[in-house]
């Protein structure tokens, strides 16, 4: 067998959802990170309109992500349902990181690619991104807070962007994560 498709295939198997109580301590270097989110630009992409966009955040801004977190669960939770555990635990989880990278997409017009195939084209960069990082030891983990969409200040979003997730992001523990798949035989039929 062919050995880089036996050692993507060793990767892609070895992936997982890594959250940031399993990092340890330590920075990111900013040359990785670009060399992690190189390898991201190059998925597939409908026309090349490249909608990817990834936003750095890191040191002291990880704190004003932490707080934002913190106040945007405050501002959506009643007061009968607000749970002070749950804000610590939305705001620690930047604090546990080395790094988060706002997901964004710049929408090309409905008219040049029907929107799903620009999320798409996002999804396809962000599983190149989490692959090179499982590669290096890196855990990922891709979250969707409703926070996202009140986040347009914050992460200073030009027109027709949008974020569709922050990606976490630390060197992790060394841990085994178990993970599971159907068989073939649910998802795969010939016609």
């Amino acid at each position: 067998m062919n050995p880089d498709f036996l050692i993507l295939s060793r990767i892609i198997r070895e992936r997982r959802a890594v959250f940031p109580q399993f990092y340890k301590p330590g920075k990111i270097s900013k040359a990785l990170l670009l060399n992690i989110l190189e390898n991201g630009i190059w998925a597939p992409t409908h026309k090349k309109t490249q909608p990817w966009r990834f936003i750095i955040i890191q040191d002291e801004k990880l704190v004003d992500l932490s707080k934002f977190l913190a106040e945007h669960y405050k501002s959506i939770t009643p007061e009968e349902s607000f749970s002070e555990q749950k804000m610590i635990k939305a705001s620690e989880k930047p604090l546990q990181s080395a790094c988060v990278i706002a997901l964004c997409l710049h929408r090309s017009s409905e008219e040049l690619i029907p929107a799903w195939e620009e999320t798409a084209a996002l999804s396809c960069a962000t599983q190149n991104i989490w692959l090179s990082a499982s590669a290096l030891g890196i855990g990922a983990y891709w979250s969707t807070p409703s926070a996202i969409y009140k986040m347009n200040d914050f992460l200073k979003l030009k027109k027709n962007e949008e974020c569709l997730g922050l990606f976490y992001m630390g060197w992790k523990k060394e841990i085994v994560l178990p993970a599971e798949r159907w068989d073939l035989d649910k998802v795969v039929r010939e016609l």
